[in-house]
């Protein structure tokens, strides 16, 4: 299946890193390289964009669409947790940009044998990185009840979690639940209809793919060291797609971005902590325009800040 996924915000991203042609710019998800061949269209032949991604497809999708452009690329399988690591690999002590792209690609939903989607009847699984073992398949059948209640509260932000979990536990105990469809029905059973509430399964879905890749747990430390590997005056630009990822996108730039740690009452500053970042405005969001062409837009938000110690 070709891959197919329209980036979001891509005018934004160019705007806000202030590309230098000559730079180096790093997109920590690269996904079908949409972002990425904005800025490397910008970038000479002493440019270099590395592009990061835990998926073989958008690997293989990026790597084609970014061979004619004339700066030197870079193409890393492997998960953003990694920057500094592939960074030291490579050499590179700071860069003049970074982007994140959160969430999961049009791509991944689209493929209905990856399970992501509630729409699509397909096997469990979820996996951004294929060659990991651990899928949806372990967490819908292996997790207990209070465990998966938990999931579903904290990522899922659903309501009744309580009785989904319970739901899934009780029809476990006759026959595992190996696909998508089934995992949906059970869903809608245990939750009443609400008008205009949306599907029960999206909330579901989306705390199962977090917990399979473990999502949120390396978003705020992955932050950290990439505003920590940006030239001065180099920017950070992240766009999230739902409440989860945005406050920890926001909470992080406030802790990097925040001076003097000492109490109020205290006459001179005492602990000489500096700020290592300024954010750039409010969260944008995509305009109407854009959200018309392309749904996924509607829930985005980009957050922007630039190196300044």
């Amino acid at each position: 299946m070709q891959f197919n996924h329209e980036s979001v915000m891509p005018g934004e991203i160019i705007e806000a890193l202030k590309i230098n042609p000559a730079g180096i710019y790093v997109d920590c998800t690269l996904g079908g390289g949409g972002h990425s061949l904005r800025i490397g269209e910008r970038l000479n032949e002493n440019g270099l964009l590395i592009g990061i991604d835990r998926d073989a497809d958008a690997i293989d999708a990026a790597t084609k669409k970014l061979a004619g452009l004339r700066c030197e690329v870079e193409v890393v399988h492997e998960n953003f947790c990694e920057l500094e690591k592939i960074l030291d690999s490579a050499g590179i002590e700071t860069v003049d940009g970074i982007i994140f792209d959160l969430g999961v690609s049009s791509h991944q939903i689209d493929t209905a044998e990856r399970g992501f989607s509630y729409m699509k009847d397909a096997p469990l699984d979820m996996r951004m990185d294929r060659s990991k073992n651990f899928s949806a398949l372990d967490v819908v059948n292996g997790y207990d009840e209070e465990r998966l209640k938990k999931i579903f509260r904290e990522y899922g932000e659903e309501k009744f979690s309580g009785r989904i979990a319970k739901k899934i536990v009780t029809a476990r105990k006759n026959f595992p639940i190996r696909t998508t469809g089934e995992l949906v029905k059970l869903i809608e059973d245990a939750t009443p209809k609400i008008s205009g509430g949306g599907h029960p399964a999206k909330r579901i879905f989306q705390a199962v793919r977090i917990e399979v890749n473990g999502e949120l747990k390396i978003l705020s430390e992955s932050i950290i060291v990439a505003t920590r590997r940006l030239k001065i005056g180099g920017r950070i630009a992240v766009i999230t797609f739902h409440s989860l990822e945005d406050r920890i996108v926001k909470n992080t730039f406030g802790e990097l971005s925040r001076g003097c740690l000492c109490p109020k009452n205290f006459p001179v500053c005492v602990c000489n902590h500096r700020a290592e970042i300024k954010v750039l405005g409010k969260a944008k969001t995509a305009a109407p325009a854009e959200v018309e062409k392309n749904s996924r837009a509607k829930s985005a938000k980009l957050r922007v800040a630039e190196k300044i110690l």
